[in-house]
């Protein structure tokens, strides 16, 4: 495991008071987590707020029947502000997050959470710009389910992974219609419209996109 140090956070935490970084570095507990490894469970209380050092972590809902719903990614340098909800208010988790890629994770004690955000007003500062930076993201989500077109939703669903992991995006055409509750026959149908207008291009395991501000 990596030796966790002050450099480390500062990098991907800058906006942090030094203050704080010093007992983020002493308080704070270091966790690697494997791909496809559960970070938080829907059912389970969480006890620690969750900031990402390294990797990529996805963030989603699961119904009774297994089907994933994304609700967003989060990158380094960011934390989840359910996780931080539920540690406020001692509640159970109503969501699932998992790691895409190989992750690290610093694991922050809840009643140390609470205590800066009254000691620390550049952790005030930073918990409020989570909360908001996932309110618009989830908002965004809603709008492309409620107002869209499954080929918008596509569109969409594409742009979210090209913004966190890149242009190669390696998921099944049955991975992507589970997450837009569709089948895998459709989905395929309009990757390779998108393929013909020129926006991505289908390979065997992944899809390479080019310029997604097409229409399908």
């Amino acid at each position: 495991m990596e030796v966790l140090t002050k450099d480390i956070i500062t990098k991907q935490f800058p906006q942090l008071e030094q203050p704080l970084l010093d007992e983020l570095l002493k308080q704070s507990t270091l966790k690697e987590i494997e791909e496809g490894e559960e970070v938080m469970r829907t059912g389970q209380y969480i006890k620690s707020t969750i900031l990402l050092l390294s990797g990529l972590l996805k963030v989603y809902r699961e119904d009774d029947e297994g089907n994933e719903f994304l609700m967003y990614y989060l990158e380094p340098g960011n934390a989840c502000a359910l996780s931080m909800m539920c540690t406020a208010r001692n509640e159970k988790s109503q969501i699932m997050a998992k790691a895409v890629v190989p992750s690290e994770v610093l694991l922050v004690p809840s009643h140390l959470s609470e205590m800066w955000l009254g000691k620390y007003k550049s952790w005030h500062n930073f918990v409020i710009a989570s909360y908001r930076q996932r309110f618009e993201e989830l908002l965004q989500t809603l709008d492309s389910i409620a107002f869209k077109g499954l080929d918008e939703r596509l569109l969409f669903y594409l742009r979210r992974h090209v913004k966190v992991s890149g242009n190669q995006i390696r998921l099944s055409h049955q991975q992507i219609a589970d997450e837009l509750n569709s089948s895998r026959e459709v989905i395929s149908r309009l990757l390779k419209k998108l393929e013909q207008t020129g926006a991505i291009t289908l390979h065997r395991n992944y899809i390479e996109a080019h310029d997604l501000s097409v229409g399908v």
